[in-house]
């Protein structure tokens, strides 16, 4: 946010504007200081959430490439056991009809 966006919003709060107008024009300044600070932390947590989001992508990409070989590898061994049930079909078949 602003900070005059914010200290305007200050000033027309009955409260805040009660409090405002009994102290001292050094009282703006330490709210325009905390509000400066404020801003910057809020900057930081936003780069923070972002680089989390990022790391969060990247994880899903690493684990969804893993499953895919991980399937490819199950997928190889399934067909591998189908041509040697196939194989050992043909050959019992063979040595029956030779019998």
């Amino acid at each position: 946010m602003k900070s005059d966006v914010v200290i305007a919003a200050l000033r027309k709060s009955s409260k805040s504007s009660e409090k405002l107008a009994g102290k001292q024009p050094d009282s703006l300044s330490a709210l325009a200081w905390r509000l400066d600070r404020l801003e910057g932390q809020m900057q930081k947590l936003s780069e923070l959430v972002r680089e989390h989001a990022e790391d969060m992508d990247r994880l899903v990409r690493i684990v969804a490439e893993d499953r895919d070989v991980i399937r490819r590898q199950l997928l190889r061994k399934h067909h591998e056991k189908i041509r040697v049930r196939k194989h050992l079909r043909d050959n019992d078949s063979k040595h029956e009809a030779n019998s």
